[in-house]
């Protein structure tokens, strides 16, 4: 039986003094693609900040990639977030870095000294999404969806167990949407574990899988009908 790699048990979620989900019990296995939808103002962004540590855990239990979120110390996050991926909707790249500098970057802040070892691993991410040839580029000098396919290989640098992807086609064009989906999907046959939060429900047609909705200060599964 695997342990899950994230496991919530009748947790609530604050920002600030007031309740925005309530009673979430939520578990992610190894190998999932996990979809989180919702309206905006349900909650979507709280819980997977809660995730990465950006809000804390009050009430409840929390385990997501060996750590207790309950327990999780400030000095703990940084670690934390080695063994998460994240994606977020406006990218974030460093705009005065070139690609290879932005992953870089990261590889340096996160405890890498080999340069050798550096340089490969940048490679290799960017060959993941179709991006190895733009390495030299600057973040402006690429389309939204090439920014965006950076910023999921920047989140693939220390091999994370799971992916917390915040809207990653929010910004995008439907015809990138899909492309930066079907990047997301390599990756997840792969064995990347990836938590999606979106609220494009064309994307959930296209590619069908399991779905937790936040809605009235819930989360559920939505059981999605077979066509």
């Amino acid at each position: 039986m695997s342990t899950p790699i994230l496991q919530l048990k009748d947790v609530s979620i604050y920002q600030g003094d007031s309740l925005v989900l309530s009673n979430v019990n939520v578990e992610i296995n190894k190998g999932d693609f996990v979809y989180l939808i919702g309206k905006t103002g349900t909650g979507k962004s709280s819980f997977m900040k809660t995730l990465y540590g950006d809000l804390p855990l009050t009430e409840g239990e929390g385990h997501i990639v060996d750590f207790d979120l309950k327990t999780l110390k400030e000095k703990d996050i940084p670690f934390l977030r080695r063994k998460l991926g994240v994606v977020f909707q406006d990218f974030k790249l460093l705009p005065d870095s070139t690609i290879n500098g932005n992953l870089l970057f990261v590889l340096k802040a996160t405890g890498w000294k080999d340069k050798a070892e550096m340089d490969t691993r940048v490679e290799e991410v960017l060959s993941k999404v179709d991006m190895k040839t733009k390495g030299f580029k600057y973040p402006h000098e690429l389309s939204g969806g090439e920014q965006q396919r950076v910023a999921i290989a920047r989140a693939l640098l220390n091999n994370p167990e799971l992916i917390l992807a915040d809207e990653p086609t929010g910004n995008l064009d439907p015809q990138t949407s899909i492309e930066v989906m079907e990047v997301l999907q390599e990756i997840n046959k792969n064995g990347n574990t990836i938590l999606m939060a979106t609220h494009d429900y064309a994307l959930l047609l296209k590619y069908p899988s399991k779905t937790l909705k936040c809605d009235d200060s819930q989360v559920f599964e939505v059981v999605q009908r077979k066509g």
